[in-house]
Formats: structure tokens, sequence, C-alpha cells
């Protein structure tokens, strides 16, 4: 996005990239269908920042969930809006809009060198490691997206770190949770758990999650793992279109002849899945079986390592850069995406501010070209 602004303005750019392709997360995100953005209000939109708001909210408002649309649509890629306000890409792919926008940066002469490490600065000359040996950059801007610290893989390590001080430690982000999980769920892997709402201290969400042998993952995870991260316990509604009353009444009217298994499944609905959580995690505790229902407490859960997490947080600080993104140590060089200490839930927020940042970042280095 970055190379995308400045080459747009007539100005020369390379693009060094460690790997031997371009935009492997980016592809990797495809997966599941490339979710671009949310289409929901600005202020909504930009409360799933948390503490990176006050730093990260122009830079949204200048470059949001509308105007992510258009950008794909602009590079011929139609996009839809889901049911749950989630923008995708008509095909669902992340490779066609990774072409479009290459030809794009093609026709406007980005001169893109693959398998070209950054290593670090020898004054004011940027160090790369490359096929041939050792390659020397000398530039009058630079724009650092270096990733975060996950999917070492795909190009992510958070090497970089060392090479710019002033960085917030690494920690996962979107990530899956251990559970020692009792032989009775082991029919229940891969199984989806649908409609419950989650909640760790302050944080809400509502949405599904999956069962995996080594723990809990998906979306209504994420939304709430930063809190878990910290020690906060899960809790999780299996009804929460149901308030507490509600439950207990709909309980006290089931036969007392039905086993709990069929009282759960005809008066609450609950499926073979809730009612195995409700069981594993429900011996013991001595709540009514409503409030039970209503919010399931989990043991304090241990996350998955750092490098299977979707995201990041930690890494380059706010506090060490300038409005315009800007190293306050290295003027004319700029931080964008997940390199910034920054971290937000699935659902678009992620690729979201990556574009943001990068196009804020690749802005303000034009702007000092124009001046210098």
């Amino acid at each position: 996005m970055a190379a995308d602004m400045v080459s747009a303005a007539g100005f020369s750019v390379i693009v060094a990239d460690a790997m031997p392709t371009l935009g492997r997360k980016f592809l990797m995100a495809g997966k599941s269908g490339l979710n671009l953005t949310k289409a929901e209000p600005l202020a909504a939109f930009q409360r799933h920042y948390a503490g990176a708001v006050p730093h990260l909210a122009p830079m949204i408002a200048a470059f949001g969930p509308q105007e992510v649309g258009r950008w794909a649509e602009g590079l011929g890629q139609p996009v839809f809006t889901g049911s749950t306000g989630r923008v995708f890409p008509s095909v669902m792919k992340a490779s066609p809009l990774l072409r479009a926008w290459l030809r794009r940066l093609d026709v406007q002469g980005v001169d893109v060198r693959l398998r070209h490490r950054w290593v670090g600065w020898d004054g004011d000359v940027a160090l790369f490691d490359a096929p041939d040996g050792p390659v020397r950059i000398k530039a009058k801007t630079t724009v650092l997206a270096m990733g975060g610290a996950s999917w070492r893989r795909l190009g992510s390590d958070g090497g970089w770190a060392e090479h710019v001080g002033e960085t917030a430690p690494f920690q996962p982000a979107n990530m899956g949770f251990a559970v020692d999980w009792s032989p009775h769920m082991a029919p229940f892997f891969g199984q989806a758990v649908k409609g419950c709402g989650l909640t760790a201290a302050d944080l809400t969400g509502r949405g599904e999650f999956v069962i995996s042998k080594r723990g809990l993952e998906g979306g209504g995870i994420y939304e709430v793992s930063r809190r878990m991260r910290e020690g906060a316990r899960l809790m999780i509604d299996l009804v929460p279109d149901l308030g507490v009353a509600e439950v207990e009444t709909r309980l006290a009217r089931a036969s007392k002849k039905d086993s709990l298994a069929n009282v759960l499944r005809k008066a609450l609905k609950l499926d073979p899945v809730k009612r195995a959580l409700l069981n594993e995690f429900g011996r013991g505790d001595t709540r009514p079986l409503a409030e039970q229902v209503k919010a399931l407490e989990l043991p304090i859960l241990s996350p998955h390592p750092m490098d299977e997490a979707i995201s990041t947080a930690g890494g380059q600080r706010f506090d060490a850069l300038d409005e315009d993104l800007m190293l306050k140590n290295r003027p004319g060089t700029y931080a964008a995406g997940e390199m910034l200490d920054w971290e937000a839930p699935t659902g678009g927020y992620l690729l979201t501010a990556c574009f943001a940042t990068g196009r804020w970042a690749g802005l303000a280095a034009v702007r000092r070209l124009q001046t210098s």
C-alpha cells in the first residue's frame, strides 16, 4: 500500500521482500475468504483497536471500511457484505486481488526484489542479505512493513525488532487456548459451537468457536483472547437470547421423568456439543443450573504458541513514532502494518488497519519527497 502511494505520485520505488514471492500472509488470509473489512459505523469499528485507538483513529478515518471496499473494486474485484457485516471479495479469494494490485504496481514502475532480507542499517544505507550476496540501498525515504512475529514460514518472524529499538514485547493475539479435556470430549473434536455469548473480563463477543483436540479456537474466542491472555477466565453464555429468568422457567417446566440431557435438549434447545461443554465445565459448580447455562465458567487457559497465532500484539511503539508514523530517531523512515504495537480481533479489522497504516506512511513519504 505504501509502495502504491509513493509510485502513484511519480517517485521510483523498490519493494524488498525476504520471501520468494510477495503477499504470502495476505494469501493465507484468503484461504478463509479474505475478510477485507467490516461494514459498521466508523466509531464502532475503531473501538476494536482498544488502546491503539488514539493512534490509529485518524488513519482508519481516512481509509476505513467504505474506502477499503472501493479500493478493491477499483482493482476490478467486486466485494459483498455478508450477514454479519464482514466484507469479502465476491470470488472469496485473495489471489485475484493480489495479482491485480501487483499489475498496478508494475505499471507504476515499482521494482520488486525478492529474497532480499533486511538486516539493518549502515548509517543511512539499508542492508540486505540477498541470493547473490549483501546488498546496500540508499533511499530518500524508507517504509518498514515487517509484520509481527507469528507464522514464521510466511515471513514474519519479528527479527527486525533488534534493528529499530523501542519496541514492546511480542505477544500472541487471535490465538487458540489449550484445554486438558476429559476423555468424553473426544467425539466432539473438530465440531463448531455456534450462537454463544463469550465474556472475558470487560470484553464480550458473540460468535462461534471450534473444539479441537488441543483446546478452543475460532472467531468467538479470538474476540476476547486479549483478556484471556492476561489471565481472565472465559465465561460462555450457551443461550444468549434468553435471560436467566426465562431459563429458570423453562427448566422448571421440564418433565421430571426426563434425563438432564433431554431436559437441556427440549427446554433450552442445547445441541450435543453445548451439552458436552456444560457437562465438562459444570462438574463441581454448585450454582443453579440456569446460572451455569448463562455463564459457564472455564478455568484460566494458556494460549497456544505465538507462532500459531493469527496475529501478534507488541512491536514498534507509537511513542517512538511521530504522527506520520516516522521513526523519531531516524528521519525519513516510517513504519506500518502489523509491526506496529496494536492488536484487534479477526473480522476485517486486521487487514483494514494494515491497509490504512501503509497508506498513511506512504502518503507521508510522498510529502517528504515533494519538499526535499
